[in-house]
């Protein structure tokens, strides 16, 4: 019976495992027995290391390459070494001044934000950074102006706290003439500014019911204004930087992998799916080789962390690289930037 089958290895066994995983992340090539000896620090012969060697690749924690009489840690080994044997520490102060430094010093708009937060991700870690773009509906509406069109159109224009400026026509069953739009639009702000689009368009409808005379008719027009407004329009999305960082891996150059690889990065369905997963369950996220579920990113570690305004999560950071990363060094990058763009989100909020 192999004595790690349940990962409950000894404290020399986890000693000579978080070496052999810290030299393959360092360096990236196999660990003989002769290196652990050496870089460990424990007083055991070379034998004790290839026997103990022996029964964490039994315990499918380490794999022996065909071409190495080394091991290399599986993404078994890897993730016990994440979970139980790695040491995480805050990110070093100049790394964070790099990433305040990194963000854009004055208010911009939401999308504007979120790419520069890839690219500062990718920049970090020489990875793929990853950002989910929230629905413009998930922030509160500022302002609302509508313009009469011919042919029973409107120009809508809705201004959003995060300074994001929509412009939409939509189509009315009826003309609504310009006395009318200038009223509901002023009815509109006076009442809901710094309300989200859905949360509007429910109390309106539920003060139609309640209202009568000629507050009705007002009120009809806002309903029917915001009924066609406010209809969402936004498809997900996902920002993706520095994919081609990841070419430089020996680990991703098989060419099927990388083409893979790059359709998941073209087509975003699986990359959202992931994402979107991640919101689901706030705080940092990492997915090792096939633990993410989709074949196109077993060779990958993904790290996530979640972003939001108020106790609001909105979406996802994070980066995609090799399941050989310096993972004390990437979770705490990854951690501390979802924090920046929180707060950066929350200042927007407060002076909107």
């Amino acid at each position: 019976m192999n004595p790690f089958s349940g990962h409950d290895i000894d404290a020399r066994a986890r000693r000579l495992l978080r070496t052999l995983i810290s030299q393959y992340l360092s360096d990236g090539e196999p660990v003989g027995s002769r290196t652990l000896a050496r870089s460990s620090g424990l007083e055991v012969s070379p034998a004790t290391i290839r026997n103990i060697m022996a029964d964490l690749e039994d315990a499918g924690l380490v794999a022996s390459p065909h071409t190495s009489a080394g091991r290399i840690p599986t993404p078994r080994g890897l993730r016990l070494f994440v979970d139980s044997l790695l040491e995480l520490k805050p990110l070093p102060r100049d790394e964070m001044a790099r990433l305040q430094g990194g963000l854009p010093p004055h208010q911009t708009t939401t999308r504007d934000l979120l790419g520069n937060v890839s690219n500062l991700l990718s920049a970090m870690t020489h990875f793929a950074g990853v950002v989910t773009v929230p629905r413009q509906g998930d922030f509160p509406l500022r302002h609302i102006d509508f313009v009469s069109l011919p042919d029973a159109r409107v120009l809508v224009i809705l201004v959003f706290s995060d300074n994001q400026v929509q412009n939409r026509v939509v189509q009315l069953a009826r003309p609504i003439d310009a006395s009318e739009l200038e009223q509901a639009a002023n009815y509109l702000n006076a009442q809901f500014a710094g309300f989200r689009l859905a949360d509007i368009r429910a109390h309106l409808v539920s003060e139609l019911r309640e209202a009568g005379g000629e507050l009705n008719r007002m009120l009809a027009a806002a309903v029917e204004l915001a009924t066609a407004s406010f209809a969402s329009d936004d498809a997900d999305d996902v920002l993706v930087s520095g994919q081609t960082n990841l070419m430089g891996y020996s680990e991703l150059a098989d060419i099927d992998r990388l083409r893979d690889l790059f359709d998941a990065f073209q087509q975003k369905r699986d990359l959202l799916q992931l994402m979107e997963m991640c919101v689901k369950a706030p705080g940092v996220r990492l997915f090792i080789g096939e633990e993410s579920g989709f074949s196109a990113l077993d060779g990958c570690s993904i790290v996530t962390a979640t972003y939001g305004t108020n106790g609001r999560m909105l979406g996802a950071i994070g980066v995609i690289g090799p399941t050989r990363m310096a993972y004390e060094r990437v979770i705490p990058v990854v951690q501390a930037t979802a924090g920046l763009l929180s707060d950066a989100l929350n200042r927007a909020a407060a002076t909107s």
